[in-house]
C-alpha cells in the first residue's frame, strides 16, 4: 500500500501552461493594429448617430420605389439580362484557359517544377488583380459596355477557377496516380484516367458557385463602365434619383436569388 502511495506521489500531475511569450507578442501587436485601423479609418459612432438625418432624407427619396414600366422597370430588367449575360461568358469562356493551367499547376498531372512553379505564378497573378482592374483596363481598350466586363472575368476567373481546380486534381487519390505512373502512363494518361474521372463531379461544383458570384461580381463591373444593370445603378446615385435606384436593387436581388438557388440545385443534382 505504501508502494502505491509512493508510485502516485511519483506520478507528475500535469500544469495548465500559460500563454507563452510569443502569444502575448502575437496578441498585443494585433490589438495594436486593431486601434490603428480604428483610427485610420475615422470610425465614429457619433458621427453615425448625429447622421441619421442624412439617413432619414434618403430614406424619403427613396421610399417608395419608382416602379413604372417603359422608364425605370423595363429597362432595369433588360439591364440586368446583359449583367447575367456578362456573368455567364465570363464563367464559360473562361473554362479553356482555367482547365489547361490547372492541369499543369497541379502536382497530380504535371511532374515538372518549372512548369509548375510558372503555373502557379500565372494563376496567382491573374487571381490577384482584381475584376475591377481588369474592367479598367479594358473600358480604354474596347471601350464602355459589356465586352469590357466579359474580358475582365475571363481573366479574373481563369485565376481563381485554375487554383481552384488544381487543389482538386491534387486531392485525388495518390494510390491510383502511382500505379498508372509504375505501368509507364505519360501525364496525359494519368489525368485523363484516373485524376479526371474523379475530380470532375467536384470541378462542375466549384464551376456552378464561380457563376453565382461572377453573376455578382458583373454588378460591380457595371459601375465603372461595363454595362449591365450596375451602369443604371450608377447612373441613378449621380442624378439623385434614389427611388429608381431602389427599383433596380430590387431587381439585382431577385436575380442573384434565382441565380443562387439555381446553382445550388443543380450542385444538389450532381452531388447525388
Amino acid at each position: 500500500m505504501t508502494a502505491r502511495i509512493h508510485a502516485y506521489e511519483a506520478i507528475e500531475v500535469p500544469r495548465r501552461r500559460l500563454p507563452g511569450t510569443r502569444i502575448l507578442v502575437i496578441a498585443a501587436a494585433l490589438i495594436a493594429l486593431h486601434v490603428v485601423a480604428w483610427r485610420v479609418t475615422g470610425i465614429s459612432p457619433s458621427a453615425l448617430v448625429q447622421g441619421w438625418h442624412g439617413m432619414a432624407d434618403f430614406l424619403s427619396d427613396a421610399v417608395p420605389p419608382d416602379l413604372s414600366w417603359s422608364g425605370v422597370v423595363r429597362p432595369a430588367l433588360e439591364a440586368a439580362a446583359v449583367t447575367l449575360y456578362i456573368g455567364l461568358l465570363g464563367t464559360t469562356l473562361s473554362i479553356p484557359s482555367a482547365f489547361l493551367l490547372a492541369l499543369l499547376a497541379s502536382r497530380a498531372t504535371t511532374r515538372n517544377s518549372w512548369v509548375y512553379q510558372a503555373s502557379r505564378s500565372v494563376l496567382s497573378t491573374l487571381r490577384a488583380v482584381p475584376d475591377v482592374v481588369f474592367a479598367l483596363i479594358f473600358v480604354t481598350a474596347v471601350g464602355l459596355g459589356p465586352f469590357a466586363g466579359v474580358l475582365a472575368l475571363v481573366l479574373h476567373n481563369t485565376g481563381v477557377m485554375g487554383k481552384l481546380w488544381a487543389e482538386a486534381m491534387e486531392e485525388t487519390d495518390l494510390g491510383s496516380r502511382d500505379a498508372l505512373r509504375v505501368a509507364g502512363a505519360s501525364n496525359v494518361q494519368v489525368a485523363t484516367n484516373a485524376v479526371l474521372p474523379t475530380v470532375l463531379p467536384q470541378a462542375v461544383g466549384l464551376l456552378l458557385y464561380r457563376l453565382d458570384v461572377n453573376v455578382r461580381s458583373s454588378l460591380v463591373l457595371g459601375l465603372v463602365g461595363a454595362g449591365g444593370i450596375g451602369f443604371l445603378i450608377n447612373q441613378s446615385i449621380q442624378l439623385f434619383q434614389f427611388d429608381r435606384m431602389v427599383t433596380q436593387i430590387i431587381i439585382v436581388l431577385v436575380l442573384v436569388i434565382v441565380v443562387d438557388q439555381t446553382s445550388a440545385y443543380v450542385r444538389r443534382r450532381i452531388a447525388g
